[in-house]
């Protein structure tokens, strides 16, 4: 039944072609798609009210390009080329001449292997649009026959598991949809509109663009079908275009047909819609029968897509063979016919057609050379096949699925534009950006950019574009006002692009690649309120090249000089009665712990580290506990002497026969040296960060330890038993009475170790550990200064008073107050 049904299809189909070994097979809308019940009816040619002058305009480049090949030396030498030019004027007539480029004769041979298949015609070029492209490509896929469009640009017919024969010189609207979408980012347009045509055409570039818009922060406010329809009049369209108007957009793309273009842009003159930017697909962008609408020129300006422009050389010069050729065709048509007739008949040469067409446009232009190039491919694919880079062809047979594999590999140049396909079979091409530009009732375009591809990249020249708003800028389309630099953007819809702006707080950024919420800043960073960077923290500690620490570094060693100086003093002067008073060799074990204590002053200098966190405890703690110890085994002692020993004797006599001063310094010191090491086991200290205080500051300082606290708590104990002892102690003779000095230099103490336990609350940072370095510092002078200037200062300067003489009166004295009293 299938040879039959073929062969009955193909005794219809009207095709005309000249004698060549090579043949093409053009497939063009000479005419308008006929009027009638949908079915898989072949009608004949149809008159000339429903001539397209476009398809034809296309049929003659085919013809003129061929002719072009056939006179050249350089290319397909001693071959010529043909063409059977098909008029595809409905599905049917698709249909029929994509059969008989197939056929052999009257019938399409099914043979079981393709190698050694041939068709009537080597390669199809055309049809043009994407409905009649895709049953072409289907058909001639499965035989390998290479089929080249010029104007079919769906995205689909990229897949070479459905289409593998098929190409095409018009970009795909892949790349269209990429430039649009590069627009609308480029002019800041996030909140737009899209309206396609009810076809494949349409609703495929639709749902590309959409799908490329949902993963940007572009949002569709509406996206719709143009209904089709035969008139203006359509409730569906003027829906359409109320609906359009209430989503409040300020641009609005319409990737579709000429056709329902046309009929939409009738409805939005008539429904007054002016001021909005619309952006057009290249099907419609430079077409004559939308510029023509009348009253167009209110609806606001149009910015559409053209495929690259080409040199006018080679249009200037199918021109003049068009006007040679149909010139020839009136008169033979004149001499023979006696006028001829306007019934077309599908023949190559179209009495009086000259008179049929209208002025070719730019988009004539454009398709021309799409034709142009098509056959140009077909061509350098034959030269390569039948090797005629030697100066001569083979002229043997051509399979298809040979000359399919040599096209896809065709790389030459056309009047300076490059002709290649990749591997899906698309055109290495780009568009130019126009935009309408009317002078009076004059139509015309201006080139504001252009969009090129591998990689893909917009260039907009804001020089060429007149914009008619008050500032000359672009008009905005968005649906809330951009947020202040730091505020993220609080949803109020579905929509992304409406929302309210909240500040991010402190300590948080906005990153410009989630406008959405506010992140985090680091642990070592900070940020300010509405801040969109965090930066670093400052490190904190006390340094020891601040001007602060070198003050405090120069007290702390005129301390060590001092105490060094005073141990000098004493042992010169060792066998004095007031070095003796004042503790004798044990003189130089108190200044040794203090200078033990000062030594931990130094350790609050510089980044903390593990060993200066710790040391400086410790050292403090032992250093004031052996001071203490001794100054309370020296007022136990001169209070038992001139106190205890009258009322038990035997206390002050056992106190030294059993070794009581060094045991109790030495208890003392070691049980302080225990609690050190216990607090340090239970809770060790290290330096630690403090991100809490401040919110651009980092503290560095040694942790804080309760165990710590509690073993330093044993110096303010025996301080406070040192202070109970030399104030019993205070009507002693004057030369063992130091009640007044110690009591100060005792109370500074403990007054300077409750400020160095409130210093963490009160300060943080340096200043925390400059607080406590400055109370080490008061501490270790007020001990010196009560209890060893004195001395010093009888020593060094009133030798009259350190002598023994002098203290025996001063004894006598005070016993006889005491038996006075």
């Amino acid at each position: 039944m299938l040879p039959a049904l073929l062969c009955l299809c193909l005794c219809a189909a009207a095709a005309a072609g000249s004698p060549a070994r090579y043949r093409l097979a053009g497939l063009f809308p000479v005419h308008v798609p006929p009027l009638g019940p949908a079915r898989p009816l072949l009608r004949g040619c149809d008159p000339a009210s429903t001539f397209k002058s476009h398809g034809y305009y296309l049929s003659q480049a085919m013809r003129f390009t061929v002719q072009e090949i056939n006179n050249s030396s350089a290319l397909l030498p001693n071959v010529t080329l043909g063409c059977d030019i098909h008029d595809t004027c409905s599905e049917p007539a698709n249909l029929h001449a994509t059969l008989r480029a197939l056929a052999r004769g009257r019938q399409v041979q099914v043979l079981p292997a393709l190698r050694r298949y041939e068709p009537e015609a080597v390669a199809v070029i055309g049809p043009d649009s994407t409905e009649l492209a895709v049953t072409a490509a289907a058909i001639l896929g499965v035989f390998l026959v290479p089929q080249i469009s010029y104007e079919a640009s769906l995205e689909t017919l990229s897949l070479k598991r459905l289409y593998p024969a098929f190409l095409r010189t018009i970009p795909s609207d892949r790349q269209q949809v990429k430039a649009i979408f590069l627009l609308l980012q480029r002019f800041g347009w996030t909140w737009v509109a899209l309206l396609g045509s009810n076809n494949a055409y349409g609703r495929n570039g639709l749902d590309a663009l959409y799908e490329l818009l949902s993963a940007s922060d572009v949002c569709v406010a509406y996206r719709g079908i143009i209904p089709t329809t035969k008139d203006a009049s359509s409730r569906e369209l003027h829906n359409l275009v109320r609906i359009l108007v209430d989503s409040r957009v300020n641009v609005t793309v319409v990737f579709s047909n000429r056709r329902s273009t046309h009929l939409f842009f009738e409805v939005v003159v008539q429904r007054n819609v002016t001021g909005m930017v619309w952006v057009g697909s290249e099907d419609w962008s430079v077409a004559q029968t939308i510029w023509q609408v009348p009253g167009i020129q209110s609806i606001g300006p149009v910015i559409g897509m053209l495929v690259e422009k080409t040199e006018p050389t080679m249009l200037e010069r199918f021109e003049a063979w068009r006007a040679a050729e149909e010139s020839e065709a009136e008169c033979a048509g004149s001499a023979g016919a006696g006028g001829g007739s306007t019934q077309l008949d599908c023949t190559q040469r179209c009495t009086h057609c000259r008179s049929l067409a209208s002025t070719p446009d730019v988009y004539d232009a454009q398709a021309t050379f799409n034709v142009y190039s098509a056959v140009y491919a077909v061509a350098h694919g034959l030269h390569d096949l039948l090797g005629c880079a030697s100066g001569a062809c083979s002229k043997g047979p051509v399979y298809p699925w040979q000359l399919l594999q040599k096209i896809k590999q065709v790389n030459f140049t056309l009047y300076k534009s490059r002709i290649s396909f990749d591997a899906n079979g698309d055109i290495h091409k780009g568009y130019d950006i126009i935009m309408w530009n009317w002078s009076g009732p004059s139509w015309g375009f201006d080139v504001i950019g252009t969009f090129s591809v591998n990689p893909d990249r917009l260039s907009i020249d804001q020089s060429k574009i007149l914009w008619h708003t008050s500032n000359r800028q672009a008009p905005p389309s968005l649906c809330s006002v951009p947020c202040q630099p730091g505020e993220w953007r609080l949803r109020q819809s579905r929509h992304q692009c409406c929302f309210s702006c909240v500040a991010c707080p402190a300590g948080t950024f906005l990153n410009r690649s989630d406008l959405y919420s506010c992140q985090s800043c680091g642990a070592d960073e900070w940020a300010p309120a509405r801040s969109e960077a965090c930066f670093e923290r400052t490190v904190e500690f006390l340094s020891w090249s601040e001007p602060l620490s070198w003050a405090l570094l120069t007290l702390a060693v005129l301390l060590l000089l001092l105490m060094a100086a005073l141990a000098v003093l004493f042992a010169l002067n060792s066998s004095t009665p007031v070095v003796k008073s004042a503790g004798g060799k044990m003189c130089f074990l108190m200044l040794g712990s203090l200078a033990c204590a000062c030594s931990s002053l130094f350790c609050y200098f510089g980044e903390p580290t593990r060993h200066t966190c710790l040391l400086r405890g410790p050292l403090s703690a032992l250093g004031f506990t052996a001071f203490l110890s001794c100054v309370a085994t020296r007022s136990f002692q001169i209070l038992c002497i001139f106190k205890l020993n009258a009322r038990w004797p035997a206390l002050y006599a056992a106190w030294l026969r059993r070794r009581g001063p060094p045991l109790f310094i030495g208890a003392c010191t070691a049980a302080q040296a225990a609690l050190c090491v216990a607090a340090e086991a239970a809770s060790p200290s290290a330096p630690r960060r403090d991100y809490g205080v401040w919110a651009e500051r980092v503290v560095l300082e040694c942790g804080p330890s309760a165990a710590a606290s509690a073993a330093a708590a044993f110096p303010v104990l025996l301080s406070a038993g040192c202070f109970a002892l030399s104030y019993a102690g205070k009507d002693l003779p004057a030369g063992y009475n130091e009640a007044k000095c110690l009591t100060g230099s005792l109370l500074l103490h403990l007054a300077g170790s409750a400020a160095a336990l409130c210093a963490r609350g009160a300060f943080r940072g340096r200043a925390e550990a400059a607080a406590r370095v400055l109370g080490g510092l008061c501490v270790l002078g007020a001990a010196l200064g009560g209890f060893f200037l004195p001395k010093a200062f009888v020593v060094a300067l009133r030798p009259r008073l350190n002598t023994p003489a002098r203290f025996r009166t001063a004894i006598r004295s005070y016993a006889r107050h005491r038996a006075d009293a």
